[in-house]
């Protein structure tokens, strides 16, 4: 069995867990022999608990990942292609581009090198400005119908009442309609109003644990009732900087969607996690600002419309009959006024919510740390 060698150098294994990039190095049985710090974050399992295990877990038969193995190993190339999809358990990842290396010229102990390429976080960070400017623009939106058109609405219905009084049993329903169609007209304006706050959030410390918890509890007793629950927290993460009422308003809109969206009996589950090494620049005057703490809420549901998953933050998208289409929309914007970005990934069977926050800092000083 051909060893996955290590250099003589102590740095070894710092160098390679520090690529910035998913990597797999392989046997010449495809079985894992190396697996870095970027692969375990991906997939959330460990190098201890996959190593010696197969490479076809991430690449089953008859997927295109598989077939790039295959090819590198029998005519010993370097191979790369774009909009790959891996699998590991239950996930499917969809990644712009693999490249799989051979690592030596062996004949009979060919060992290869799996890199995997996500988006990269400034197309994260793309999105989420991009999101944010589409909040911002309902927030004028927001206002100006909040002018314009509530007043008159409660003309018309009242308006609408004083008919009824004087009208046929037929000609009563229609005034009913009116009337219900306007309160349906009022919610939603109300709705928009949340946008209207420019107001920057508080900066405190928030212990997201406490605010996720309270969350699930109220989801618990009232739209969750059917819904099984499941926490896995990281017990040491520190708290972030924010408005306690408006991320727990962010976290309801999100395990309420999740919740919809997994139907009776789904499972929910929310995680959070310490994630070093991403960094945004330009947001709130900071000129840098880390993002380690990850909030993610996961359901189990079909899945999120292809045609719909890269307009869920922009407003009035909704795949839902009965839908606004605004409450995503507010969720971005809360993250972006933490300073935080906030991604989706969706497949059949599985979607996951993920939110990157900044931790609390007491000055500006530490906040660039």
């Amino acid at each position: 069995m051909t060893k996955f060698h290590k250099s003589d150098s102590p740095d070894y294994e710092v160098l390679w867990n520090a690529l910035a990039y998913p990597a797999i190095a392989t046997d010449e049985r495809d079985m894992i022999v190396a697996f870095n710090a970027a692969a375990e974050q991906l997939f959330s399992v460990s190098a201890r608990a996959i190593c010696g295990r197969s490479v076809n877990e991430f690449a089953p038969e008859g997927s295109r990942l598989a077939s790039l193995i295959e090819q590198a190993r029998r005519e010993r190339i370097s191979l790369a292609e774009r909009d790959v999809e891996v699998h590991w358990a239950d996930s499917t990842w969809r990644l712009s581009q693999v490249q799989v290396s051979t690592l030596n010229d062996s004949t009979e102990n060919l060992a290869l090198l799996i890199v995997m390429r996500q988006g990269s976080i400034a197309d994260k960070m793309n999105r989420s400005l991009a999101h944010r400017g589409a909040a911002r623009s309902v927030t004028g939106m927001a206002a100006a119908l909040s002018h314009e058109i509530k007043n008159p609405l409660a003309a018309i219905s009242g308006a609408a009442q004083l008919l009824q009084m004087s009208v046929s049993d037929s000609e009563s329903e229609l005034c009913e309609l009116i009337q219900e169609e306007a309160a349906r007209i009022q919610r939603l304006v109300e709705r928009m109003e949340h946008f209207t706050d420019s107001r920057p959030p508080e900066q405190l410390p928030v212990n997201l644990h406490d605010a996720l918890r309270v969350t699930r509890r109220a989801a618990e007793v009232g739209f969750g009732a059917s819904t099984t629950f499941i926490e896995e927290y990281d017990p040491s993460l520190p708290p972030t900087s924010g408005d306690r009422d408006q991320l727990s308003q962010a976290f309801l809109n999100l395990i309420k969607n999740a919740v919809e969206a997994a139907g009776e009996g789904g499972v929910i589950t929310l995680r959070t996690a310490y994630r070093s090494g991403v960094r945004l620049s330009g947001i709130h005057g900071d000129n840098r600002r880390s993002l380690p703490l990850e909030v993610s809420i996961s359901d189990n549901g079909p899945g999120i419309p292809e045609e719909f998953a890269p307009h869920i933050f922009e407003p009035f998208v909704t795949s839902k009959a009965s839908g606004a289409g605004l409450g995503l929309a507010l969720v971005s914007k809360i993250v972006a006024d933490h300073g935080g970005i906030i991604e989706c990934d969706t497949d059949a069977g599985r979607t996951t919510f993920r939110m990157l926050l900044p931790v609390h800092r007491e000055n500006k000083a530490e906040a660039a740390r």
